[in-house]
């Protein structure tokens, strides 16, 4: 992941600002405490996250699939391009890549991908 372009501070008060009457964000408990979250906007997927301390236990799969149970026509994201799991990971659930960029149009000045889950056809 590239360096952190915000404090702690900055991102607690940019979550705080999230508009949840336009985005849908679910949770995945583990006896009761938060250990992954998704954020998702009708054709984006914004937010990702699972604790490390749950990571590898099936969190981020089941959010990701609930997300594409309930995006029926898919959705998109970004991620960048040096972060290797996360792109493993959503290739493994069937995203598949696309635009490459330079990175010059995000805050960390690091290059990304857009990720897609195209809708699925049938037959």
């Amino acid at each position: 992941m590239p360096p952190a372009v915000r404090s702690d501070d900055e991102v607690r008060a940019w979550v705080h600002g999230w508009d949840l009457t336009t985005a849908e964000v679910w949770v995945a408990e583990v006896d009761g405490v938060v250990g992954a979250f998704l954020r998702a906007t009708p054709t984006w997927l914004d937010d990702l996250y699972v604790d490390p301390t749950y990571a590898g236990q099936g969190l981020g799969s089941a959010l990701l699939e609930l997300l594409k149970s309930l995006r029926p026509e898919g959705f998109g994201l970004w991620v960048f391009r040096s972060n290797r799991p996360a792109r493993a990971f959503y290739a493994a659930h069937g995203l598949v890549e696309g635009e490459h960029t330079d990175g010059s149009d995000n805050e960390e000045r690091e290059p990304d991908i857009a990720v897609h889950w195209p809708r699925q056809v049938a037959g």
